[in-house]
C-alpha cells in the first residue's frame, strides 16, 4: 500500500493517480522505478512528489523548474 503524502486529500490522490496511470498506459516515461501495474507506478510517483497538480500554466512552469532542481541534486 502506498502512503498518501501530507497535503493531498484522498480524493485528489485518487484522481491524480488515475490521470497519471492513463498517461503511463499511453506510453509516457515513468519518473520512478516501474511496477508491474501502471496504477501502482502512478501512486509511487505521486507519493514521491515526482508529479504535481497544476491548474494554471504559470503553476506548471514553476513546478517544472522545481522538478528540474530536484532531479539535478
Amino acid at each position: 500500500m502506498v502512503k498518501r503524502p501530507d497535503g493531498i486529500n484522498a480524493f485528489e490522490f485518487a484522481v491524480l493517480c488515475g490521470l497519471r496511470a492513463a498517461q503511463l498506459q499511453r506510453g509516457c516515461t515513468p519518473r520512478v522505478l516501474p511496477s508491474e501495474k501502471v496504477a501502482v507506478t502512478a501512486q509511487h510517483e505521486l507519493a514521491e512528489r515526482k508529479i504535481v497538480r497544476c491548474a494554471d500554466p504559470e503553476d506548471w512552469l514553476r513546478a517544472e523548474r522545481e522538478l528540474q532542481k530536484v532531479e539535478t541534486r
